[in-house]
């Protein structure tokens, strides 16, 4: 089979197979490994930019949440975090930023919670 795009966000996630699913947040866990290896946090604060590709308008919870439950599961996955419940993440941020046609993305800081 060809690779596959996945987009990340809850119309998608919710109409793919449940396996193609679990495939595709196995596989984000593994891109992330990298920029997470080697942190371990007791609390965090997470802070989500959302930066657009575009001028429409969008569903903002849509993408958020999609993208904070990929990146929770692999903070665990990856040792970062020992579980993805409010005990370990305190607070969590949205913000949208500002457009950007050459790279629309979203950028995740995490701040270890004082």
């Amino acid at each position: 089979m060809k690779p596959k795009k996945i987009m990340l966000n809850l119309n998608v996630y919710r109409n793919l197979h449940y396996q193609v699913n679990n495939q595709a947040k196995k596989i984000y866990a593994e891109l992330m490994q990298p920029l997470m290896a080697g942190h371990g946090f007791k609390k965090i604060d997470l802070t989500f930019s959302l930066f657009k590709g575009s001028k429409r308008k969008i569903d903002r919870a849509n993408v958020y949440s999609i993208i904070e439950k990929f990146f929770c599961d692999a903070l665990v996955k990856n040792g970062c975090i020992e579980d993805d419940s409010d005990e370990f993440i305190i607070n969590t941020y949205y913000f949208m930023t500002q457009i950007d046609k050459e790279n629309p993305r979203c950028e995740i800081e995490v701040v270890e919670y004082k």
